[in-house]
């Protein structure tokens, strides 16, 4: 039987005995796979895979098991590949039938020729997807991946014959030069605990560092790893995936376990390919600006060849990565927590509270605002959406900087754009169509699904938007609206849709549309509004705000109704709501009641209506409201 050892460093060994055993039958590759399938379900098995997101590729063994957690930013044209091959010795004319799944190329020993008009041969066909780390991921939701991660023993890891630094090394000495001089005065430096070793302090090879450029030998100008936001650190990967790719598509957010890639030779056959074309242009339809971008050297983006690939519910590391199945550990994972979800909601409350000054009513609607999602859409509009502009948000005192900095501890992924005249006009948010390159060029709106996005209008002045900042300002509206970006493919718009929690800081009334405006009434005016942010977090435990983070991810995957007795209720009192007041109460208002009411419910782990928590939704719309009509008196105009 193969050891551990065997199917984590020599994967293609395993196949390859796979498939000597069960040629020339076609099952061969259905039973690779649940080979592997239950190899990972052994025993934290899947923690003893090393993780593209962790360590640097080139501590890695080529050719050994990894596993990627990623986000599909673009999807390549399919490529045909030798599946089974003939290998033929012209000497003894002897012949021997090799697999191609899982290798960029053919290979034969020495000696050998590849047939091409053997009639054994079977031509298959992979999809290439480029793919990007999650976008805006925390760091608290990576450090706990990698504390998870067990070390890779002496006899699984791959030492290689050059040191190189890791990307974030090379970020690190960018940003602090003190530390580059402190290396070459002979200090060591080690990166990532055993399985990584101590780094040489001579740079041997250009990285990526900020994640968007990397200068390699064979390109010029740099290579663009084409991260959708900005100081994104990591690799990027050519994931070729070989069985279901119909159903993944772009901005899914992904697991895979598969083969690493990263052949010299693929840049050198590249580079010739390229020199070719160059002279010979009929010979290849690829622009040379495309091969560039589809071939980029190994080192710089690694090939990953699936074995098996997951689409995740979720990336929050604390809960089990699939909720929907009926597990017994993951059923007892989710009733041991709602058994304590009345003290965690208490306490995260009390914490939202501090953080937005002492407002316990813009608390709540925060609260509601974390947990929502869209569940499904009804035509094209999106059911589940609640995207909120709190507004009254001090301008002076970087409230918004350090309330996002608060949210980031909280979510799994996360961005704050700042919104300006200027960054409206520059920025580049919706992801466009390259057809020299034949790419999708990312944007700042290419985020995964229910990623936290938090706009800060409060820095906003007035100017003149030119055409690019009319369109930025149009798709963030689309975005709350519908949950759709309208990607530019220079002919036509392709709707993409998506489910991103949209919160709006701003001092009036957001210029943007929004689900539910809160004003913010601060009771604490804080002397120094940094050091009392900092003071929230580190008054936390740490076991406690493990507990926030579960309860915000878990709460939004719960299914929930409403039984014909309460929905029958509900009309009732809206029909006799309009009696009373018909000119204030609308249907706009009760799908916001309703949905206040969705959230209230589900924030309690109720996954039905009650009709008390109904009343509480009433009653919260109800001094929401005031307190806007409140603002408006104050103010003489409508905010």
């Amino acid at each position: 039987m193969p050891c551990v050892g065997d199917w984590l460093n020599s994967p293609l060994s395993i196949v390859q005995g796979i498939f000597a055993q069960n040629v020339p039958n076609s099952d061969w590759e259905k039973k690779v796979t649940e080979y592997f399938k239950e190899k990972l379900k052994e025993n934290n098995a899947t923690n003893w895979v090393p993780s593209l997101n962790d360590v640097p590729v080139h501590y890695l063994k080529p050719n050994s098991l990894v596993k990627f957690r990623c986000m599909v930013q673009d999807m390549f044209d399919p490529e045909f590949y030798m599946g089974v091959y003939e290998t033929v010795d012209p000497n003894t004319n002897a012949r021997v039938l090799h697999f191609g799944k899982y290798r960029d190329m053919p290979e034969c020993g020495p000696q050998q020729e590849i047939d091409l008009n053997s009639s054994l041969t079977v031509t298959s066909e992979r999809q290439t997807f480029y793919c990007v780390p999650v976008p805006g991921e925390s760091a608290w939701c990576h450090a706990y991946v990698s504390a998870s991660q067990a070390r890779v023993s002496p006899s699984t890891s791959y030492t290689p014959s050059r040191h190189k630094r890791s990307y974030e090394e090379d970020e690190d000495m960018d940003l602090h030069p003190s530390k580059q001089k402190e290396q070459h005065m002979g200090k060591s430096c080690c990166s990532g605990g055993d399985i990584h070793g101590c780094v040489e302090p001579k740079r041997l090879e250009t990285e990526a560092s900020a994640g968007h450029h990397v200068i390699s030998p064979n390109c010029s100008p740099p290579l663009d790893l084409n991260f959708p936001l900005p100081g994104e650190k990591g690799p990027a990967c050519l994931v070729k995936v070989y069985e279901s790719w119909e159903s993944f598509k772009v901005n899914d957010v992904l697991e895979v376990f598969g083969v690493l890639s990263v052949d010299p030779v693929l840049s050198i056959v590249n580079s010739e390919e390229r020199d070719s074309s160059a002279l010979d242009p009929m010979e290849c339809m690829d622009t040379a600006e495309e091969q560039r971008v589809h071939s980029p050297p190994a080192s710089l983006v690694p090939r990953i060849h699936v074995i098996l690939a997951q689409k995740l519910q979720h990336i929050n590391p604390l809960l089990p990565a699939c909720l929907k199945e009926e597990e017994s550990k993951t059923c007892e994972f989710v009733s041991n927590f709602m058994s304590e979800l009345s003290p965690v909601r208490a306490e995260l409350l009390g914490f939202l509270t501090h953080a937005l000054l002492g407002d316990s009513l813009a608390a709540e609607y925060l609260i509601l605002h974390l947990i929502s999602t869209v569940y499904a859409r009804r035509d094209v509009l999106p059911l589940g959406k609640f995207a909120v502009n709190l507004s009254g948000c001090p301008r002076s005192s970087a409230f918004t900087e350090h309330l996002y900095r608060l949210l980031q501890q909280l979510v799994p992924a996360s961005f704050h754009l700042r919104m300006s005249i200027e960054s409206m006009n520059h920025s580049r948010l919706i992801p466009r169509k390259d057809y020299t390159a034949n790419r999708l060029v990312s944007g700042l709106l290419q985020l995964a699904s229910n990623t936290s996005l938090l706009i800060d209008e409060t820095q906003l002045e007035q100017g003149q938007l030119d055409t690019a900042g009319v369109h930025n300002v149009t798709a963030l509206g689309n975005l709350i609206t519908w949950q759709k970006v309208d990607y530019d493919f220079s002919y036509h718009r392709m709707e993409f849709p998506c489910n991103i929690n949209v919160l709006i800081t701003s001092e009036g009334r957001s210029l943007l549309p929004s689900d539910c405006q809160v004003h913010l009434q601060p009771h604490i005016i804080p002397p120094n509004m940094e050091e009392y942010m900092s003071s929230l977090l580190t008054a936390v435990l740490p076991s406690m705000l493990n507990k926030f983070r579960i309860y915000l991810s878990l709460l939004r995957l719960l299914d929930y109704s409403i039984s014909d007795e309460v929905t029958k209720a509900v009309e009732e009192d809206f029909v006799e709501m309009r009696k009373n007041d018909p000119e204030s109460v609308t249907a706009d208002d009760l799908h916001k009641m309703l949905l206040v009411a969705r959230f209230l419910s589900l924030s309690a782990g109720q996954t039905t209506l009650s009709r008390e928590r109904w009343l509480r939704a009433k009653q919260l719309e109800a001094l929401r409201k005031a307190r806007l009509q409140q603002q408006k008196c104050v103010n003489g105009n409508e905010l």
